[in-house]
């Protein structure tokens, strides 16, 4: 069994965000009390803006942290399975059939293809990732 795995490159792992997030609420409702204690309560308003947006944001990057692309051959069968905002698609190929067609200029993705099945793959990649990568699954096929 071969397997190769793409992931999204993410700067935070979900640990470090959490606690980023709970200090950087911490924080801003310190500020916003300590306002409201001092008669300006309209901060408080801003403060109640000003965490909904970072959490949507948190939570936007939340489901695509986790995104990620692996090619399994196993067999004579080539598998495909893309994790993309917490959708799952698997997709088989046969190895003799399966065709890898690299990269167009200026794209940055390259295709799996058999009969009228097409799969996109390798946005997680640079593009000298991706011919290495192209060569070494082109190794493994029939």
């Amino acid at each position: 069994m071969m397997r190769w795995q793409m992931q999204r490159n993410c700067a935070l792992t979900p640990k470090q965000l959490l606690q980023f997030y709970i200090a950087l609420v911490t924080l801003s409702v310190i500020v916003a009390i300590g306002f409201l204690l001092a008669g300006v309560w309209v901060i408080l308003i801003f403060t109640v803006i000003e965490i909904s947006a970072v959490t949507l944001g948190f939570l936007i990057y939340c489901r695509h942290a986790l995104d990620s692309e692996t090619i399994e051959i196993v067999g004579k069968h080539l598998i495909v399975k893309k994790f993309i905002g917490y959708k799952e698609s698997i997709y088989e190929f046969n190895t003799q059939w399966a065709k890898i067609e690299a990269p167009t200029e200026g794209s940055k993705t390259f295709h799996i293809s058999q009969s009228n099945l097409r799969v996109e793959l390798g946005q997680f990649l640079r593009q000298e990732q991706q011919l290495s990568l192209i060569s070494a699954v082109r190794a493994h096929l029939g």
